[in-house]
């Protein structure tokens, strides 16, 4: 298992969440509103992460479901710190950012949080479906 790699493959995913939520913004929020697009950004963002976990699973070196559980924890610590200290430094409202963890509130990023924890055993498994597939 290989942290370093680990922590660079939650950088990448960082990035492209930030950007995904830009593009959110800037183009789904005018045209849907504010409560459909975080829901639909949280299921184009868990393709994202998804994505670059079945990319990366095998670089980080995860091969134990230990490991992958680790990885998957660390990366949402991480997300979580990121997200909150990204919005207190834009100005947000900390409440406002606590209720789009709250799905009675009408927050989806709980989801979104729950995969990005599950996604390195999701990737992994996928990974080793289409090897035992090929085989």
């Amino acid at each position: 298992m290989n942290w370093t790699r680990a922590i660079a493959v939650w950088l990448l995913i960082a990035a492209a969440e930030t950007i995904h939520g830009i593009l959110r913004s800037i183009v789904l929020v005018p045209a849907v509103g504010e409560y459909i697009s975080q829901w639909i950004g949280v299921c184009t963002g868990s393709g994202i992460i998804l994505v670059i976990a079945w990319l990366t699973i095998e670089w980080i070196g995860a091969r134990s479901g230990s490991e992958r559980v680790a990885t998957g924890a660390v990366w949402t610590i991480l997300m979580i710190i990121f997200e909150f200290s990204l919005g207190t430094a834009l100005g947000l409202d900390p409440g406002h950012l606590l209720q789009a963890y709250n799905p009675a509130e009408g927050g989806p990023m709980i989801f979104g949080m729950m995969l990005l924890f599950a996604s390195p055993w999701i990737a992994a498994r996928i990974r080793q479906r289409k090897t035992t597939q090929r085989q």
